[in-house]
């Protein structure tokens, strides 16, 4: 189903009525067509004064051709510059002091409302417990709130995103810029993103096919945001090995033959599942590269009302088959170096939602596993990431009430729903051969929603 309200604002008619009566307008986001280049319009440069990361910014930028326009530290860019910006980019990690924090108004006062339609706004900063005093780590926090601000500010499509860099970690922000400053962001904002010194070598990276040569597993891919998981890592030149149930054998196997990948048929929660899978990525790969858990269920009660099979089964399928999956891939050294598991949890395993005490439950626990695994993960080369989707545009949303469906659309930054590919090109980022520096993350793709934090 598509957003039919949406339509009607953005015709003719319904974008001269709309402003006139306050309806809000969702704009029509940019979304990634293959061969586009990374950015398409000037960047803009600035950073206070004392940063450490404008070289690796320049680097970054360079490295995909990026029009970029400079500030010097410390100066404020003349308000009365011609034409618009396609990003804003901020070196924020100088600002060791409260007081400090001017330099992001003297940056982004003349600039802000020169953000281009789907523009995007970065700030870099210092995780603000690796900073080296209290007042520093404050006012490094601080930048979380002022990003998330500026994302409901900016509007037309627009995103923001605050990036933490610990020290050690500069050389690691080419393929986190690429994603975030790229129409394949469109539907993430407001978010913070942590990057390290990396678990691995990243080596050369062909951008165009970064996963070529990769075997990527994704459960739950004959349909839906698992089946626009397995296109896009296909796309980015990934064999794909899709599994899925017995009942949706048929769905799986003809997308993996029209992607070129293979498929394993088979129940997750089986006790022997772990080991029938790692048998058999084992014997037709020698392994794996990227595995992606997406297999998951909803079984929706109140908790008075919910009984205790609507409990385990669900929990099972979407939390502890995961958890065995991993155990057993790693046991086996099945998981190649330099290695990617990245896991879909949800909006609800952030801010929790009536009548889903057991699925709030089973997504948040994926995020508790991906935090406190990604320190384990690391001695083996390993990262582990999760997206957290919102309201995105899928059959089951389509079946909701129409009340329920469009607050689901409305409440968020880019009042609009976000499309499965969202969801896709984020995993795609977070297992990229270039994202080694980023581990333990969990990205909303949700549009910047109002709901949570």
């Amino acid at each position: 189903m598509g957003d039919r309200y949406a339509e009607l604002v953005n015709s003719p008619v319904g974008s001269f009525i709309a402003p006139k009566v306050g309806l809000p307008q969702p704009v029509k986001l940019e979304r990634y067509k293959p061969g586009q280049s990374v950015v398409a319009g000037k960047v803009l440069t600035g950073g206070a004064p004392g940063g450490r990361l404008g070289d690796a910014i320049t680097r970054a930028l360079a490295s995909f051709n990026a029009e970029t326009v400079g500030v010097d530290a410390g100066s404020e860019p003349s308000p009365n510059g011609d034409g618009r910006y396609k990003a804003l980019v901020f070196d924020a990690t100088g600002i060791t002091d409260s007081t400090q924090l001017i330099e992001l108004w003297r940056f982004f006062h003349p600039t802000i409302r020169r953000v281009a339609k789907s523009g995007r706004v970065v700030v870099l900063g210092t995780p603000p417990e690796l900073t080296g005093s209290a007042r520093e780590a404050t006012a490094q926090r601080a930048l979380e709130g002022f990003v998330r601000a500026v994302g409901k500010e900016v509007r037309k499509g627009a995103a923001a995103q605050t990036v933490y860099v610990a020290p050690g970690g500069e050389d690691q922000i080419e393929s986190t810029l690429r994603f975030l400053l790229s129409p394949k962001s469109a539907y993430v904002s407001g978010q913070i993103v942590r990057i390290g010194a990396g678990v691995a070598e990243a080596g050369t990276i062909d951008w165009g096919m970064p996963l070529a040569g990769k075997v990527a597993l994704v459960t739950g891919a004959s349909r839906g945001i698992g089946a626009a998981i397995a296109k896009v890592l296909a796309r980015d030149g990934a064999h794909v090995v899709g599994l899925d149930v017995p009942p949706l054998a048929e769905d799986l196997e003809k997308l993996m033959s029209k992607l070129g990948g293979s498929s394993i048929v088979g129940d997750i929660t089986a006790a022997d599942a772990p080991k029938s899978i790692a048998d058999k990525l084992e014997a037709a790969h020698g392994g794996v590269d990227v595995v992606v858990h997406n297999a998951g269920v909803t079984k929706d009660k109140t908790l008075g009302r919910m009984d205790e099979d609507k409990w385990s089964v669900l929990m099972n399928i979407n939390l502890s088959s995961e958890e065995r999956i991993n155990d057993e891939l790693l046991a086996r050294k099945l998981i190649r170096e330099n290695g990617r598991i990245v896991c879909v949890s949800s909006i609800s395993g952030v801010a929790g939602n009536a009548g889903q005490t057991n699925y709030s439950t089973s997504k948040a626990g994926i995020i508790g596993m991906v935090q406190s695994t990604a320190p384990e993960l690391a001695e083996h080369k390993v990262t582990i990431n999760a997206v957290a989707p919102g309201f995105i545009e899928t059959q089951m949303t389509a079946a909701m009430p129409i009340g329920t469906r469009e607050a689901g659309r409305r409440m968020n930054s880019m009042l609009q729903g976000g499309l499965p590919v969202d969801v896709a090109e984020t995993i795609a980022w977070f297992a990229g051969p270039g994202s080694t520096g980023v581990t333990g993350n969990v990205v909303r793709v949700c549009g910047q929603s109002l709901l949570g934090a």
